[in-house]
């Protein structure tokens, strides 16, 4: 689907507040009510807005331990990895996962309620036996910066 500078007005936009009402949204990128509309039901149709959340403060959160993951499989096969794939998708207490390259395969972001539960959750799956040669764990001790919105651009765009 190809997205224009209205699109991309509108993704911006939604992702600092989806919950923006239908006319000042139309407002804010300058278009009437309906025509507006449209093009997020377009937007979600096409999977491109996959869904609406809240950023939750970290005074709710303070309990959670954050704990960043660094994983290196034993093998590098589709299988090996769509298990790996489904079996972080599954838990509940990973909040990011994403495949990097560069020695590493994995860095995974896990929300746990303490260490221990982290330690046991790492246990669980390296008994499952999803080909984890080796992992690096590291302790979230301060959160410098959380992205509000992401950065959107069209393809081919190329300004700083």
């Amino acid at each position: 689907m190809k997205l224009d500078q209205y699109d991309v007005r509108i993704l911006e936009i939604l992702a600092r507040d989806g919950r923006i009402t239908k006319s000042r949204l139309a407002e804010a990128i300058n278009l009437s009510v309906s025509p507006c509309w449209e093009r997020v039901r377009r937007l979600e149709r096409a999977g491109i807005i996959e869904g609406y959340s809240a950023r939750i403060s970290d005074q709710v959160r303070v309990s959670l331990t954050s704990v960043w993951v660094q994983i290196e499989l034993e093998h590098h096969s589709v299988p090996v990895f769509e298990r790996f794939e489904r079996t972080m998708r599954d838990t509940p207490q990973v909040s990011e996962c994403v495949a990097v390259g560069g020695g590493v395969d994995y860095l995974v972001l896990i929300e746990a309620d303490s260490i221990d539960q982290y330690q046991r959750l790492m246990d669980r799956w390296l008994m499952a036996d999803l080909a984890i040669r080796r992992y690096f764990t590291y302790i979230v001790t301060k959160s410098i910066k959380k992205a509000s919105s992401p950065l959107i651009r069209l393809k081919g765009d190329n300004a700083n």
